[in-house]
């Protein structure tokens, strides 16, 4: 399977939203292919790897958020749980979960409530080593739009934006750099 013939069709390629989404999916793929790469004894899927890191953030079209290019009316955080729905119709359930259950460094139904997010009501966290490492992944790379080239973040940059979410995210986020890398 070819992941940018999933993206073409939802999205135009040369258009804003579609070069943004290439390029932090093309950063976010080669990050997560190189830390699966060092947990061979863990034994993950590098191909599928490939296959969903490309396609982890395929619902943003659908939400509000112009500087990327993308002019839905759901607010950012539903393009987890939207991007599972695409990948479930185009007969891809299993990378649909990593749409899913990447946000942030996953959502908890304790998070759901508390916050009162407009996403359905159930854990989305990542389960499966593949899961996990893209989501660890996706962390260095935020999409800025066209007049922000993307470039890796430290891990002292993706603290600082996890805390406001709270001190289990930031700890979270610690907990998967140790196990994915076996580092602090």
């Amino acid at each position: 399977m070819n992941p940018l013939d999933v993206i073409t069709l939802h999205y135009r390629p040369g258009s804003l939203a579609y070069e943004i989404l290439v390029e932090h999916s093309s950063l976010v793929t080669q990050k997560a292919l190189a830390v699966a790469s060092k947990l061979s004894g863990l034994n993950p899927d590098m191909e599928f790897i490939r296959e969903a890191a490309m396609l982890h953030d395929i619902g943003i079209f659908m939400t509000d958020a112009p500087l990327l290019g993308c002019t839905g009316e759901l607010p950012y955080i539903c393009h987890g749980y939207i991007g599972r729905k695409i990948l479930e119709q185009e007969g891809l359930p299993v990378h649909g979960l990593v749409c899913e259950r990447h946000v942030g460094v996953g959502i908890t139904v304790e998070d759901i409530k508390t916050g009162n997010l407009p996403i359905p009501l159930r854990d989305m966290t990542p389960q499966s080593i593949e899961e996990n490492i893209i989501c660890y992944a996706d962390k260095f790379f935020s999409k800025n739009g066209i007049m922000n080239p993307i470039v890796e973040k430290s891990t002292d940059q993706i603290l600082k934006e996890l805390l406001p979410y709270g001190q289990d995210k930031a700890e979270r986020f610690l907990y998967l750099r140790r196990k994915l890398e076996g580092t602090l």
